[in-house]
């Protein structure tokens, strides 16, 4: 509250991290010190083009103070376990439940950053079915029982020698065919790798695609599966337990990825001892994260009929 006390200083803030050298641009990409109005608007000394620091981030046509976003971040950053909706409400004193759900599937789809390191070494891959339910039981609420749905999700873990885990990654598939995990393994695991997995015949084409094969059969082994691929065993039991604990279950199953998202982004900075640089690099890609709507984030197939048609424009 001392950094951000005014919305100009968010702005200041918020310019800093979008243009941390010079203003650029985004309409003829002329690196040039804009104009400055007194409605925070930047005015393009080239093309005399308008924009503002927010316009085209995830921050873009809010209505919501600048202010309240940046405590959002704040307190995203600072809870390890993560916060839910109505925790953020409660906590920012939101009027509406669904300006803080908002809020953290926005910031949700900043937790990612473009053209990260692929996983290396040894790594671990598997997949797991995690249970979610179609809604949360309130405190005090006669209970009942839930439409509970199992989604599949194939897990790459990063092995360090002699011992524990590096980075992770994640992703929702349909299926356990080599159709699904193979793609993901090419996006996430560096070739020349060695790629660890059970004896599913759907790795079988790793060694072809350039990466080392360790397969390890588990049916009629004496050793346990959590033994032999100690990594996915406790990462799936991790993501089960924060769904279930922050969220109770209550995660709808094409909305699961930003979920994966965020739990990534949480593990990988697991052992980072300052918040404060949590909350930078959250803010850092989030002025260079597309805009996302209320109803695009309800209705996913929105987003990506939006994101197509820019592409095609």
């Amino acid at each position: 509250m001392d950094w951000f006390h005014s919305e100009q200083a968010c702005l200041d803030y918020l310019e800093r991290l979008r243009w941390p050298n010079e203003f650029v641009c985004p309409s003829c990409g002329a690196v040039e010190a804009p104009t400055k109005t007194s409605r925070s608007r930047l005015i393009c000394p080239s093309c005399k083009h308008q924009t503002s620091v927010t316009a085209g981030t995830i921050f873009d046509k809010t209505r919501t103070p600048l202010k309240v976003w940046l405590a959002a971040a704040w307190y995203i950053t600072n809870q390890k376990h993560g916060v839910s909706a109505l925790g953020l409400q409660h906590v920012l004193g939101l009027g509406s439940y669904q300006t803080a759900w908002t809020m953290l599937h926005r910031f949700r789809r900043a937790m990612i950053r473009p053209g990260r390191d692929l996983l290396n070494g040894i790594v671990e891959v598997d997949e797991t079915y995690v249970a979610i339910g179609d809604k949360a039981i309130p405190v005090g609420a006669k209970r009942r029982n839930p439409n509970i749905t199992k989604t599949l999700v194939v897990i790459a873990v990063e092995m360090l020698e002699p011992k524990g885990f590096g980075r992770i990654r994640l992703r929702r598939i349909t299926d356990a065919s080599a159709h699904q995990v193979i793609p993901f393994v090419k996006d996430v695991v560096q070739a020349g790798a060695t790629v660890h997995t059970d004896g599913s015949a759907a790795y079988r084409s790793l060694k072809d695609e350039g990466y080392t094969h360790q397969r390890t059969v588990m049916m009629g082994s004496e050793t346990p599966a959590h033994i032999s691929m100690p990594g996915v065993h406790r990462v799936a039991s991790l993501i089960q337990r924060w769904l279930l604990g922050t969220h109770q279950g209550a995660v709808q199953p094409a909305k699961l990825d930003h979920y994966l998202d965020e739990f990534v982004f949480r593990f990988n900075r697991r052992t980072s001892l300052s918040r404060g640089m949590l909350f930078y690099r959250l803010l850092e890609q989030a002025v260079v994260t597309a805009p996302v709507t209320y109803k695009q984030v309800v209705d996913p197939s929105k987003a990506v009929k939006l994101e197509i048609k820019e592409l095609s424009g």
